[in-house]
């Protein structure tokens, strides 16, 4: 559901737990970055990114900083609770008022929230994190095992194309990952489902109320930011917070 420039997820959430994705939409960045771009490390003028992170607290009425994480594909997470060391693919949280924050131009963003909204968490996961197993990891590290998911908007099966090679990497891990892949009129190509992966691993994690995981970002450049349609972009932020 888009309200007030925001997508806001359709799930069975607990009382006290918010979470929203950001758009593209009602920044002040310019040129590819137009406009909403929330990411420091993609060459937009840092002074923009600033009034934009501001405007997207202001927003969404944020208790505080959102805990932004230097996400490099791994299987790493991290408490936000204590972030001296922030390089890692998703961040939980058992506080209130801690804001879980990950960015993404294709990559799956993912929430997490146990059944009682005990822990919260936030997931950058692409297919290397994927892969690598940042869902288990993430799971296996909430003090509260979650029972809720949601899935962003990510790069759809319509559009991300890969090589046999990242495909018999998935099926070497799990033959349950055959069903996400199609075959492309490319030779050694596949088109590859980010959602359909997940909901498997997520599925073997024991979290079977999954919700979201709809629309492709390459195909949607009114609201969301797309690396595979423009190299140079911007990125969109999801959070999850708890009050």
């Amino acid at each position: 559901m888009i309200k007030n420039n925001f997508l806001i997820p359709d799930w069975p959430a607990p009382n006290g737990v918010h979470a929203a994705m950001s758009l593209r939409l009602n920044g002040v960045s310019t040129d590819n970055y137009a406009s909403l771009n929330l990411a420091q490390h993609v060459d937009d003028n840092p002074i923009a990114v600033l009034q934009n992170r501001q405007s997207l607290s202001t927003s969404l009425q944020l208790p505080s900083t959102p805990i932004w994480l230097q996400q490099t594909h791994s299987n790493l997470a991290i408490s936000a609770d204590n972030h001296a060391n922030n390089c890692a693919d998703a961040s939980f949280t058992s506080q209130k008022n801690v804001v879980c924050a990950i960015l993404t131009a294709d990559c799956l963003p993912i929430i997490l929230c146990s059944s009682e909204g005990e822990t919260i968490a936030a997931i950058h996961a692409g297919w290397r994190g994927l892969l690598a197993g940042i869902i288990p990891n993430t799971v296996n590290s909430m003090p509260h095992k979650p029972t809720l998911a949601w899935l962003g908007i990510a790069i759809g099966a319509c559009c991300f194309e890969v090589g046999v090679e990242v495909m018999n990497q998935f099926i070497a891990k799990n033959p349950a990952f055959s069903t996400a892949f199609k075959t492309s009129k490319q030779p050694n190509k596949y088109f590859a489902d980010l959602y359909q992966i997940a909901r498997i691993e997520l599925s073997t994690a024991n979290v079977h109320a999954v919700y979201g995981g709809n629309d492709c970002t390459v195909c949607n450049p009114k609201h969301f930011y797309s690396y595979r349609r423009e190299p140079q972009t911007g990125r969109m932020a999801t959070l999850i917070w708890k009050t």
